[in-house]
Parts: C-alpha cells; sequence; structure tokens
C-alpha cells in the first residue's frame, strides 16, 4: 500500500536549521547532542497536531534562547507565524531575551520561571501546543533521571530546592490546561505527579 503523500518541506527545513543551529552542543549534562531535545519536541507536538508551521516552531523552539540565532533570522527562513512562536517560547525577562551570556541564571531563575508561567497563561493555543513539547520533554528527562538519581537530580540545577522544581512544573501545567484533553498534557501531569509526589 502507497504512504500518504505529506509535505514536510517547512518541517525538513526547519530540522536542517536546527541541527545546524546546534551542531556541536550538548544537552547539558546528558551526554547527548542538543538536537535531540528539539527532535524529541517536534514528536511530542505532533502528537497534538499535523500543523506544520507548529511542528517547525518545535525544532527552533531552543535556537534563539540556545545559540546565535536571532528572532529575525527565524522570520527572515520562516515567516511571521514561526518566529512568534520560538520567540514566545524562549526564556525572557521583561521582553528582553535571556540567556546565560547576559544575565546570572541562579539569580534571576524564580521571576524568569515566573514570568515564563504567567507568559504561558496567556499565549495564544499554538504557543502552548509548541510548549507542550519543550516542557514534556524537560519533564521526560528530569523523571528519567529522578528515577536514577533520586533527589541527588536536583543538585545539577540552578535552583537547587526540589520544591521549586515542583512549584515551577506545577506552574506550567496550569497555564497549559487548556490541552489538558492531550495525551502529552496528561502525560506531563502524571510525571510531574511521580516526581514530585
Amino acid at each position: 500500500m502507497a504512504n500518504k503523500y505529506l509535505d514536510t518541506t517547512l518541517l525538513d527545513k526547519a530540522i536542517v536549521f536546527a541541527v545546524q543551529a546546534h551542531h556541536n552542543t550538548e544537552r547539558r549534562g546528558k551526554g547527548f547532542p542538543y538536537i535531540v531535545h528539539s527532535m524529541e519536541a517536534v514528536e511530542i507536538v505532533a502528537s497534538i497536531t499535523p500543523d506544520q508551521e507548529l511542528l517547525a516552531a518545535a525544532a527552533l523552539h531552543d535556537t534563539i534562547e540556545d545559540t546565535d540565532v536571532t528572532v529575525e533570522d527565524i522570520r527572515r527562513e520562516f515567516g511571521d507565524r514561526i518566529a512568534e512562536l520560538v520567540h514566545s517560547e524562549s526564556d525572557q525577562i521583561d521582553g528582553q531575551l535571556f540567556n546565560a551570556e547576559t544575565g546570572n541564571e541562579e539569580a534571576t531563575w524564580h521571576a524568569r520561571k515566573q514570568a515564563a508561567i504567567d507568559r504561558l497563561a496567556a499565549a495564544s493555543h499554538d504557543a502552548k501546543i509548541v510548549a507542550m513539547g519543550d516542557k514534556l520533554s524537560n519533564m521526560r528527562a528530569i523523571y528519567r533521571d529522578y528515577m536514577t538519581k533520586g533527589d541527588a537530580l536536583w543538585a545539577i540545577f540552578h535552583a537547587k530546592n526540589k520544591a521549586d522544581h515542583e512549584w515551577h512544573y506545577r506552574g506550567l501545567a496550569a497555564s497549559l490546561c487548556e490541552l489538558s484533553d492531550t495525551f502529552a498534557y496528561q502525560e506531563f501531569v502524571a510525571l510531574i505527579d511521580v516526581v514530585f509526589r
């Protein structure tokens, strides 16, 4: 039986772009290429929607936060909608992009996480879908590490108190509750409950 034709040109371009942007970078403390996280985010978003622009945004979601790529680079290559989705998923304080080279991650952790929770609560449905890909991928990694390391896991983070991470992830879950009918959201909440029970 022949496969149904699916035009993945935009997604393919975004994946290649993301691979190049994250080239030779490791997912912090994981020992594997950064792009693995981006591809997992795409897989999660694909479980919610076939929208190629949302899938492309998932592939690109960390490029302006963690590489030299700018939001204008994304806009030029992929258009306004994808640029805005990627920008909305990037770490910001008072509307300014944050990265480890422009600010103190530990000192600003709570402010950045509260800003992300608030921004996500007010975000569009599409932005929440892209965020779900990122947040569930992160929560899966935390779950895996927690199952092997237990509470020693928290020492690798800038915020070392488990209660801080519980506050953050439960806040994200509340902000994403619009997606509560999706398997991705249900998995997200289930993993939060296991790790922070």
